[in-house]
């Protein structure tokens, strides 16, 4: 019954599948990074942890079949298609926001920071998540939105 409680007070908990991730630019273009096909899922447990991954479809496959031997080419596009980060999180319901704080991420500059996302739910079982503005992709700030869908409680 607790664990039941705490689901309910703590709204974000459960399993969620991508149904779009897309940035808008500061000059305000709208961009899909990986495709309007992206994937990814992320997952909120009642014990305060969450793990997120976001990833391009069609990745560039490794030739040599040995994840460790991939050529420059290979990894890079590999890299550069994917966002995969977890660790704790706190979710603060009256202002609107979680904060990821990140304990592994594929991009290691995050490691050790908290970071903020806007959430906007959306009927019963979709939620918005939304950066604050934030440098990605060389080309000045963006805001990123990922909405996701409940596929499970």
């Amino acid at each position: 019954m607790a664990s039941e409680n705490r689901s309910n007070s703590i709204p974000i908990i459960g399993a969620w599948k991508l149904i779009s991730f897309e940035i808008t630019v500061d000059d305000g273009r709208v961009l899909y990074p990986f495709g309007e096909d992206a994937y990814g899922s992320i997952i909120y447990t009642e014990s305060g942890r969450f793990a997120a991954q976001v990833m391009r479809r069609n990745r560039l496959q490794i030739v040599s079949g040995d994840q460790m031997k991939g050529t420059p080419e290979e990894i890079k596009a590999n890299y550069e298609g994917v966002v995969s980060y977890f660790g704790p999180y706190e979710f603060n319901a009256e202002e609107g926001y979680v904060i990821h704080q990140v304990e592994g991420s594929l991009f290691p500059n995050w490691e050790g920071d908290g970071q903020k996302r806007f959430c906007e739910f959306i009927g019963d079982n979709r939620i918005k998540l939304s950066t604050p503005p934030t440098l990605w992709g060389g080309g000045g700030e963006i805001v990123a939105s990922l909405i996701w869908e409940r596929i499970d409680s």
